[in-house]
């Protein structure tokens, strides 16, 4: 690069001496990707997942978690998903039907939601549960 480059702009443009040099850019973007990809694997980063229902609706005697999916994770895709879930009167779940949320992740919620058992009532009722996919760094 040109002497009269200042120190802080060197290596930040792909323009040199008339020619394209991108052979130093490349480098850089792949040594920050490798960085991000490492501090990811080595679990850097901590995902937490939450479930509610709506209130004055039936209450939940046994919740299991969603599995945050490893693609969902590795892209750092962080939201809310709604499912409306019909319970039978014994309280198991009937059915699912999603109402919001990233692609990546409704399925694992749909999966969660359909074992959680609920209070038994006298109907079938029909609610909405959801769940929050949150980043958080320790």
């Amino acid at each position: 690069m040109a002497p009269d480059v200042p120190s802080s702009l060197r290596g930040l443009s792909i323009l040199t001496r008339g020619g394209i040099s991108m052979k130093a850019e490349w480098r850089k973007l792949m040594l920050v990707m490798a960085a991000g990809a490492v501090g990811l694997s080595m679990g850097t980063a901590v995902f937490a997942q939450s479930g509610t229902t709506d209130e004055g609706k039936r209450k939940v005697k046994t919740k299991v978690a969603p599995a945050y999916p490893e693609l969902a994770k590795r892209m750092n895709v962080l939201g809310k998903v709604k499912i409306e879930v019909v319970i039978t009167p014994d309280g198991r779940v009937k059915s699912t039907r999603v109402i919001g949320g990233h692609p990546l992740l409704v399925q694992a919620c749909q999966d969660a939601v359909k074992e959680w058992k609920f209070v038994p009532a006298a109907e079938e009722t029909t609610q909405v549960v959801e769940f929050e996919f949150t980043g958080s760094s320790n």
